[in-house]
């Protein structure tokens, strides 16, 4: 993600101060193009330019475009807003154009690297900003089916990284390996596309492995992939669990980015509580943050995590008449709902091949 540090000399200005208003309007003008760069960024994904640029040595528009498929014109103004962006090198005596070599490995390919991919977030933002500047006057939020495609972009988010680390880095912070070797009983919750749950299975196939979610879209890619790949171990049910009734039948449930969203997030953690045997595990990941505004403020991503609870995570839960607790509701109070929630024992750990996300392990 383009970030722009202004940089502003001593005294500029002069005595009077008129010179003040210098860095906030250079800042705003970066912001104004960084945010132009990260638009375009976004339809390159969409549309296959930036995979198909990746390969190519320097080529023209015509030729860019012809290896995407798509219209030249279209193609040759984007390359002019990605030139001028910095992400794109240009030779203009010979009319070509390249991705930058620099930034190929951070806008294509399918690892956790393609910050492309995350930049479809700040499209679909502006999507739904007038939706939600409306509701700053009315109250409320709006339902998940105002965000189009939104589950499309989560699921290929999420996918890169628990394809990287899943199963070898994230699974052993949970304390399971051993008993997911032998064969538990074990529930994903809020679990989207249900990609989570196929690796596990796959990884653990003595293991039985259960995936919740209330969106039938989500559900049915979890069934569409786990028959693909043979998983006889893999179930997926469309429920909300704010209504999970499962008392003592689970050993472990796993609970990925979605605690947040939900509309009464104590009544899930709760839900999940009973659910588990005794001994039993609640591995819980969530957004690395904290609980308090002024320990953010250094923070890399925070205005864009507040960016995306107002304009998402917080309105969907006010849409279902919820709490509205947000993308940033912090560590702390991640920890203290758990805790309230009747787990005695709450480990947090926070990975450094994963910075943003903390990894929450209670047992019951």
């Amino acid at each position: 993600m383009a970030m722009t540090t202004v940089e502003t000399s001593a005294g500029a200005g002069g005595p009077d101060g008129a010179g003040a208003a210098v860095e906030p309007v250079e800042r705003l003008m970066g912001m104004l193009n960084e945010s132009a760069v990260a638009v375009l960024v976004s339809i390159g994904y969409q549309t296959g330019l930036l995979e198909a640029m990746a390969p190519l040595p320097p080529a023209t528009s015509a030729q860019i475009a012809e290896a995407a498929g798509l219209d030249e014109r279209y193609v040759r103004e984007w390359l002019g807003g990605m030139t001028t962006g910095l992400c794109v090198d240009y030779d203009a005596g010979a009319g070509t154009y390249q991705l930058r070599p620099d930034y190929v490995p951070l806008l294509t390919g399918p690892g956790v690297d393609n910050l492309a991919r995350t930049l479809l977030y700040i499209t679909l933002m502006g999507e739904v900003a007038a939706k939600i500047a409306e509701k700053f006057r009315t109250g409320g939020g709006l339902a998940y089916a105002d965000y189009p495609n939104f589950m499309e972009i989560q699921a290929g988010d999420s996918a890169s990284v628990h394809d990287a680390s899943l199963i070898e880095v994230i699974m052993p912070i949970s304390g399971c390996v051993d008993r997911l070797k032998t064969g538990i009983d074990v529930a994903d919750v809020g679990c989207g596309a249900g990609h989570a749950i196929n690796l596990m299975a796959q990884a653990f196939p003595a293991s039985r492995f259960t995936g919740y979610d209330f969106s039938a879209e989500g559900v049915a890619a979890g069934r569409a992939e786990a028959a693909a790949l043979g998983l006889a171990n893999a179930h997926f049910e469309e429920r909300d669990v704010a209504t999970l009734d499962l008392a003592g039948t689970l050993d472990l449930v796993t609970a990925f980015d979605m605690v947040h969203d939900q509309a009464h997030p104590a009544t899930v953690l709760a839900n999940i509580y009973a659910a588990l045997r005794p001994g039993g595990t609640f591995l819980m990941v969530d957004v690395n943050a904290s609980s308090k505004v002024e320990e953010n403020i250094d923070s890399p991503l925070g205005p864009f995590l507040y960016a995306v609870s107002t304009v998402h995570c917080m309105s969907v839960s006010l849409g279902q008449g919820g709490d509205g607790l947000g993308t940033v509701w912090g560590v702390q109070l991640a920890e203290s709902m758990v805790r309230a929630a009747g787990f005695g024992t709450v480990d947090v750990t926070v990975l450094e091949e994963d910075p943003v996300n903390a990894y929450f392990v209670a047992t019951k």
